[in-house]
C-alpha cells in the first residue's frame, strides 16, 4: 500500500475493525473486515442490513443562475424528468468519441443547485470538463474531501435509520435532509447493491459520530460493516455496471445497454451525435450476462468462446454468493447473435467452462 493514498475520514474506525484494505481509485478503503469477511458482508446485505464506507466516491456541486440547464446539457440522462429532491443516474460522455468519462448520480436540489457523486478516480475529470463549459454565473465545485458517504443497505435499513430517527419514507431515487446528535446530513434513497438502501451524505468532520451510531443500534439488527469486496459482488449480482470496467471511455452507454440513461429526445448532451449514430446502426458488440453451467469462476479479461471462435472477453466476473455459481458481464460481439439460454465458453486460466447467456439481474432486486 502506498503513502499516497487518500485515507477515509473513518480509516481509523475501519483499522479497529481489523480491515483488510486495498487501493480504490486512488484510496486506501477497506475490502473486506476481519469478522467474516466478503461471504458474510454479502449475506448480510441480502438477508439483513450492511454499513459501508463508500467516502471515496466523488462530490461536487454545480451552483449558479440556470446550473440544472447547464448540466442536464452536458450529462446524458434527462433532468427534466425529475425535479428538486429528486435522484439520477447518469453519465458523463465525450463529445468527440462518445465513450464514457464516468456514470454518476446527479441530485437535483433545486434549478441553480446540483450536487454530483462520481467514481473516485474520474471526480476531477468530471470537474475539469464541467467547469471549462460552464457559461458566466454558473461555478462547479470539487468536493471530493468535504463529505463522507455512508451507505445502508439491506432489508433492515429502514428499520435501523428509524432507531437513528432518520427519515425513511421518501421513494427510491429521492433525497432529503436530516439531522443526527445535531449534525446535518442528506439521507438518500440510492444504492449499488439492487437491495433496499439509503446512502448518508455526511460532513466529513461528523462521520465517525454517525458511524458509530449506525453500528451500535444496528448491533440487534445483525448489521454488519461491510467493505468494497462485498460491494462489487453485490452489484454484479445486479448486473449494475462498474466504469472502468464495463463502461470506459472504449464502452460506450450503447455498447453497455444503458441506453435507458440517455436522454434520446434532448437537444443536447456531450456525445449525442456518435452515440445516437451508433444507436442507429448498431453496436458492433454489447454487454451480456453469463452464468455458469459447471463449476469455474469468470473473471475480469477472460476470453469468451461459441466453438473454436472469440466472440467476446469478460468485463467483470465473481463468484455469485447468493446462486453460489459463477456470473460474469461480457462483451460479446453482436455477429455472434446469442440469444439468452445459449451456451459459450469462457477460457478460465486455460480451460473452457460452460456458460449459459442470461439477461441480467442475476438475482431479484429489492430497491423499491
Amino acid at each position: 500500500m502506498t503513502d499516497d493514498l487518500q485515507r477515509p475520514p473513518l480509516h481509523d474506525r475501519h483499522s479497529a475493525l481489523g480491515a483488510k484494505f486495498a487501493a480504490f481509485g486512488g484510496w486506501q478503503m477497506p475490502l473486506e473486515y476481519a469478522d467474516g469477511g466478503v461471504v458474510a458482508e454479502h449475506t448480510a446485505v441480502r438477508e439483513a442490513v450492511g454499513v459501508f464506507d463508500v467516502s471515496h466516491l466523488g462530490k461536487a456541486t454545480v451552483r449558479g443562475s440556470g446550473a440544472a440547464e447547464f448540466v442536464n446539457a452536458c450529462l446524458t440522462n434527462d433532468l427534466g424528468r425529475i425535479g428538486p429532491g429528486k435522484a439520477q443516474y447518469t453519465m458523463c460522455c465525450d463529445d468527440a468519441a462518445g465513450g464514457v468519462v464516468d456514470d454518476l448520480i446527479a441530485y437535483l436540489h433545486a434549478d441553480d443547485h446540483v450536487f454530483l457523486i462520481p467514481n473516485a478516480a474520474n471526480t476531477a475529470e468530471v470537474c475539469r470538463r464541467l467547469a471549462e463549459a460552464a457559461p458566466d454565473g454558473v461555478t462547479v465545485a470539487n468536493e471530493h474531501t468535504d463529505h463522507a458517504v455512508l451507505a445502508v443497505q439491506g432489508p433492515g435499513s429502514t428499520e435501523l435509520l428509524a432507531a437513528l430517527k432518520l427519515p425513511t419514507e421518501h421513494e427510491y431515487m429521492s433525497f432529503t435532509e436530516a439531522s443526527y446528535e445535531g449534525r446535518s446530513l442528506i439521507v438518500c434513497r440510492t444504492g449499488y447493491t439492487g437491495e433496499h438502501g439509503y446512502e448518508l451524505v455526511v460532513p466529513a468532520t461528523d462521520a465517525a459520530v454517525v458511524w458509530d451510531g449506525l453500528l451500535r443500534a444496528g448491533a440487534d439488527l445483525g448489521a454488519r460493516p461491510c467493505g468494497l469486496g462485498a460491494r462489487d459482488t453485490l452489484r454484479t449480482e445486479m448486473g449494475y455496471p462498474l466504469h472502468g470496467q464495463d463502461l470506459s471511455m472504449e464502452i460506450t452507454p450503447v455498447q453497455a445497454r444503458a441506453g435507458w440513461a440517455v436522454g434520446w429526445k434532448k437537444p443536447a448532451f456531450w456525445g449525442r451525435e456518435q452515440l445516437l449514430a451508433e444507436k442507429e446502426a448498431g453496436p458492433r458488440r454489447t454487454l451480456r450476462g453469463l452464468e455458469a453451467a459447471e463449476r469455474g469462476i469468470p473473471r475480469a479479461h477472460m476470453d469468451v468462446y461459441a466453438g473454436d471462435t472469440r466472440i467476446g472477453e469478460v468485463t467483470s466476473g465473481t463468484f455469485s454468493p447468493t446462486k453460489r455459481v459463477g456470473i460474469a458481464l461480457t462483451l460479446i460481439d453482436t455477429a455472434a447473435q446469442l440469444a439468452e439460454g445459449d451456451e459459450v465458453e469462457v477460457d478460465i486460466r486455460g480451460r473452457r467452462s460452460r456458460m449459459r447467456v442470461v439477461k441480467p439481474p442475476f438475482v431479484t432486486p429489492h430497491v423499491r
